[in-house]
């Protein structure tokens, strides 16, 4: 039988993992800067566009994890605010917080309401790689959560792809890790999202309203390790969150543990 404190961190971890779609992987190594095509530009420019057009996202979603034989869901709360907010509430049957994690503010607090314990540290790629197993920035899970995800910011590599069973894509390099996004090119709606942060890739496989917003999305990577799907109720796009909305403050005698 795990230990309580076990029990706890497993928790936490489980809520973290669904915040931020983890896969066990390895920090990739930069690739070398390569000229990139006209049409190539284009298309990033429209992701581009498109991410920037995004303000926030208010939801209920219901989220299902298996990650190496151990089965997790959580209905809760889900809010997103670009460039880099986010913050998940997972519910009891009675409605009532239990686990809640946030990243705002370049900080990643996550607290189990039933053991008053958190863990906090700073939201960074470094963190997320050390914690998560995936070196994921927090406006890069904004993007994912909202269906727009953000070209890298230091782009070294943009190249279109021949159309495969999922249609047309193009595959992006940064400095930290790979995109590859399957899109239609005239609108910039994705349907599908593939990023490689090592050696292994998570996919996003989105399911889409008629106007192109996603109310869900299915998740796999680790080599099948990790499979998942998260389900937006009602999703409201764009209505305007209060950065209040992301501050989490402790109580007074949390148990707190130091993310390094």
């Amino acid at each position: 039988m795990a230990a309580p404190g076990s029990r706890r961190n497993g928790r936490l971890a489980v809520l973290l993992a669904a915040a931020v779609l983890s896969a066990a992987c390895v920090r990739a190594i930069a690739p070398p800067r390569e000229d990139v095509s006209e049409e190539a530009r284009r298309a990033v420019a429209l992701l581009a566009e498109r991410w920037h057009a995004f303000a926030d996202l208010r939801t209920l979603a219901d989220i299902r994890i298996e990650r190496a034989g151990e089965r997790r869901q959580l209905t809760g709360v889900l809010l997103a605010r670009a460039p880099a907010s986010v913050r998940v509430e997972a519910l009891s049957p009675l409605g009532q917080p239990l686990l809640l994690a946030v990243i705002h503010d370049g900080r990643l607090v996550a607290y189990d309401a039933t053991a008053n314990s958190a863990l906090v540290g700073p939201a960074t790629a470094d963190t997320a790689a050390k914690l998560l197993s995936l070196p994921f920035d927090p406006d890069d899970l904004v993007g994912v959560l909202a269906g727009r995800p953000a070209p890298p910011k230091d782009l070294r590599r943009a190249d279109l792809m021949a159309a495969d069973e999922d249609g047309p894509s193009i595959e992006l390099a940064g400095a930290l890790h790979r995109q590859r996004v399957w899109m239609d090119f005239a609108t910039g709606v994705v349907r599908q999202v593939e990023i490689i942060g090592g050696r292994y890739a998570v996919r996003v496989t989105y399911l889409l309203r008629e106007d192109g917003r996603p109310v869900g999305f299915d998740l796999a990577g680790a080599e099948g390790r990790l499979t998942g799907t998260v389900r937006y109720r009602d999703p409201l796009y764009d209505a305007g969150l209060d950065l209040a909305r992301f501050s989490l403050t402790l109580p007074e005698r949390a148990k707190i543990e130091e993310l390094r």
